[in-house]
Parts: structure tokens; sequence; C-alpha cells
């Protein structure tokens, strides 16, 4: 294991090499520096550093608002003198781990240090775990139904084999969730996790945003890669692909072939190392027939497809899962968990969630907050609405819904949609809707 690096701090020569030789005789790496300005020149990144408060130019204050800057989680140890220590005070309020008052006595030193440099460890340990248990839960499937049960046993076939894969899901289904599980179980799950929604995205950026572009590639433009090469290594996901412009989808299917990308501005390929993972609610295989989407690039990526059941389907995997979400609300509200009782399991099994997943959850953020109770505590099987209204209803907050992720581009919502723009222009003047 290698030893701890420590950066000392301090314009007094004399004292800056005694400290360096007692901190290498305790076993660790000590490197000296006299100024603040010189130590935040040093591109080595160490686990402590010691440094005088009082010194010419930048002081140990000015350190310190450097360091925590670059390195938020740095234990920053000051050296003060007796009228110091409002000031070291003050530091630590501002993230300082300790101060040493001067005269100091050696072994104190080594029992501060020893301590900060602990204090960081655990600090690192939490924050590594946090981030393990952030990307466990990001790619959990919640439910014990037997289609919960057969979703994880295809991705637990299809995560190490490498083929591109088409996921089909109505909206709120949990397609990204899917994709995050794929690439958690798959060899390139080291490898970065890039998502793009093709719906939300610009039509005039999305060739920069998809490709990038070099220095001088447009007035004002510097070297950028775009989510193609951001996925190298790992894996990309395109949500909505259905909603990519024809154009765009051409030069994709040529980097896919190629395994390269030639970026806006220049000529040379650039290798690429990915797996794609589309995201649809739309039949990819009929919009090739209708000529919103092209077929070889359908017959590219879809290497094999995963149908993801819509939530009505999961029976007792639904109070399961707004359990779920109806925890970790009270958590974050601080309040207690909520009792869902028999009564409100059988409600729950019993609405047809147009929204899927996405409405249960918001249904149990309201439930902890004692907001909108009547609507969830209201029997779905005696609406007060007709057949025909409930369905306009629906279309209505859908169409809503895909302008605002299309920014209102008709063009674009319509094949997303999967109609012709025409009856998408005569369905939002039928229903009133307005694009603020």
């Amino acid at each position: 294991m290698t030893a701890a690096l420590i950066h000392v701090v301090d314009d007094d020569a004399d004292h800056l090499a005694a400290l360096c030789d007692l901190l290498q005789a305790r076993g660790y790496r000590a490197e000296g520096f006299a100024s603040a300005e010189a130590a935040c020149s040093s591109v080595a990144e160490p686990d402590l550093v010691l440094s005088d408060l009082r010194m010419p130019g930048q002081d140990g204050m000015a350190l310190l608002e450097h360091l925590r800057a670059r390195q938020p989680d740095l234990a920053v140890v000051l050296l003060t003198g007796h009228g110091d220590v409002p000031q070291a005070v003050r530091a630590m309020r501002l993230g300082a781990e300790d101060f040493l008052e001067k005269p100091y006595d050696g072994a104190h030193l080594m029992a501060v240090v020893d301590r900060a440099l602990r204090n960081a460890a655990i600090r690192g340990e939490v924050a590594r775990l946090r981030q393990e248990l952030t990307r466990r839960n990001a790619a959990t499937l919640l439910g014990q139904s037997a289609a919960i049960e057969a979703l994880r046993a295809q991705i637990a076939a299809l995560a190490p084999l490498g083929i591109d894969i088409v996921v089909l899901g109505e909206t709120g289904t949990g397609k990204e969730l899917v994709a995050r599980a794929i690439h958690e179980a798959s060899p390139r799950r080291e490898g970065p996790f890039v998502a793009i929604n093709c719906a939300a995205l610009p039509e005039a950026l999305f060739e920069i945003e998809m490709f990038g572009h070099v220095a001088g590639a447009f007035p004002g433009a510097g070297d950028k890669p775009g989510k193609l090469e951001a996925a190298t290594g790992g894996t990309l996901v395109l949500d909505e692909i259905e909603a990519m412009p024809l154009a765009v989808q051409a030069k994709l299917l040529r980097a896919l072939e190629e395994r390269g990308v030639v970026r806006l501005g220049e000529n040379r390929l650039r290798p690429l190392d990915l797996r794609l993972i589309a995201l649809t609610r739309a039949d990819l295989r009929n919009l090739t027939l209708d000529g919103t989407f092209r077929p070889e690039l359908y017959f590219r990526i879809a290497g094999t497809s995963i149908h993801l059941p819509a939530l009505r389907e999961l029976g007792q995997d639904i109070p399961l899962i707004f359990a779920h979400f109806a925890d970790e609300a009270a958590r974050r509200a601080q309040r207690p968990p909520p009792v869902i009782d028999y009564a409100l399991r059988q409600r729950l099994m019993r609405r047809p969630w147009p929204g899927n997943v996405r409405e249960l959850r918001a249904m149990a953020e309201r439930f902890v907050l004692n907001v909108d109770q009547p609507d969830l505590a209201a029997a779905p099987h005696m609406p007060q609405d007709t057949l025909a209204e409930r369905v306009a209803a629906f279309e209505a907050r859908e169409i809503r819904s895909t302008l605002e992720r299309c920014r209102g581009n008709t063009e674009r919502a319509a094949q997303v949609l999967g109609v012709a723009r025409r009856t998408l222009n005569d369905k939002i003047h039928r229903y009133g809707i307005r694009m603020d």
C-alpha cells in the first residue's frame, strides 16, 4: 500500500525541511513548498496539506480556498501562531480539518496528521459506498411477478453478449432503468453510460451533439467530442430514437458500421467502441414502412429486443413498487413511513395507470405529502367520465407531453407519436392545446 502523500507549505526554509524530515521518518511521503503559489501549481493530488497560516503573498487561508475548490474532500491542517487562533477557527468553519498552535509537540503533530488522514479516508469510503449504492439502486428492477422475473432473466442473458438492443415499452415503463441494468450487468460496467433523449434535442444541434466538432468547424467552435465518442468503452442510450432526423439516422448508421466517427469540420475517422441501446415506445419496424425510420438502421441496431410490460400488467407488484416510492418520498420529507393497508393495495391494483411507473411515483409522493388524496382513494372502476371522454383526455395529455419534449416542433412530435403531421395538427386544434 502506497504511503500517504503530504504537502507541507511554509516560507520558513528550516521549519519546512524539519517538518518534511519528521513526516518521512514516520513513513509518509512528504513534499515541501516555500509558498502557497508553488503548492497551487503542483499537479500532484496530496492526501493531506500542512500549511503555515501567515506567509508572504497568498496566505494559508487563500491556499485553503484554492485547495478545497480543487479537491473538496482534501484534509488541510493549518499551523498558526498564538494570535492567529481566531483566524484558524474561521478556517475550520471553511473546511480546514484542524489547526496546530506553534510551538507544537512532534508527537501531537503526528496524532493530528494520523487523525486527519483517517477522517479523510472515512469520507472517501463513505462517498464510494454512496456512489455504489446509487449505482446499484439505479439499476434495480423492483417486483416479484412472473413478468419482472422474466425481464430480469432476459437482461442477465443479454447483458454479457455485447449486442445492440432495442427496448420497447409504453411511456413511463422504465426503459432507461432497464438500459442501466443491462449496462451494469455487462463487461462495460466500468465504462461510461451516456444517455440522450432524441425528442428533446433541437434538430439544428443534433449532428453537433451526436458527432462533435473540431476547432474552426464554424465561427467560435473549439474541439468538442460528441455523444458517440463520450460513450466509447461503455454504453450509448438513445431514448425516443424514433424522433431522430432521417439525415442523422444515416450518419449514425455509417458510424456504427465503420466503428468510427468523423467530427464536423474534419475528415479523420475517430475509432468507436460502444454498445447501443435504443429506447422507443413506437414499433420501429412499422415506422420503416412509412418512411419515418430507416430500415437499414433498424436492422443494424435490432440485434434483439426487450418488450417491457405496462404497470397495469404487474398485479401484486404495483403496491410493492408504490411502497418503495412512498418510503423514498418519506425519507426526503423526513416523515415516518406511510401505512399502506389492504384497501389501498386493492385500489392501486385496480387503477389503469396510463402513465405507468412514472405516474405511480408521482402518486406515491403526493400520498406521503397528503396531496390529492381523493384522487388516490377514488375507485377507478367507477369513473364519472364516459369511456370516450377518458380516451380523449388521455390522448390530449400524451400530445401535450410530447409537444413539450419536442419543444413545440409538431413535425418531430408527429414522428414520435406515429401519426401524420396533419392528423396531429387537427387533434391539437380539437383539444385546444396551446404551447406557451
